[in-house]
């Protein structure tokens, strides 16, 4: 049996948020067989969990969300989703981009707003990645 886990950005559970950063939860789509067989909405963490600590600079040398604070921070975010394969956004720091490939969880940026249609574009194999959208 083959099983994938996707996590969506959502504030909403229906639409994937603009911003990784800013999205209140994640939709996590379990799928057997190339079938969708159950959907989790999780907690996630974000720019508001952070707000009291000192705020990155988003033009420092190293480039947006790119210095090991931020790392740290992409990591917590990333907690709740360590089951996943994928983690799809419309839109994305880079910084949070390379944390969720160090974590061996594959993220996505695309433009499609539906959560369904992406994640079956992602169990087609047919979703596109748009790495010039990140930040």
């Amino acid at each position: 049996m083959n099983s994938l886990n996707i996590a969506v950005v959502t504030d909403d559970g229906i639409t994937i948020s603009q911003h990784f950063g800013r999205a209140k939860y994640y939709e996590v789509v379990f799928v057997e067989d190339g079938k969708v067989t159950k959907k989790e909405r999780r907690n996630k963490l974000g720019h508001h969990n952070f707000a009291h600590e000192d705020h990155h600079n988003h033009h420092s040398q190293e480039g947006h969300g790119l210095d090991s604070s931020s790392h740290n921070k992409h990591v917590s975010m990333a907690e709740a989703i360590k089951d996943c394969s994928y983690v799809l956004a419309r839109g994305m720091g880079a910084g949070a981009y390379q944390s969720m490939m160090q974590l061996n969880i594959k993220p996505i940026v695309t433009d499609i707003r539906s959560i369904d249609d992406a994640v079956q574009k992602v169990i087609d194999g047919t979703i596109i990645d748009h790495t010039e959208k990140l930040h």
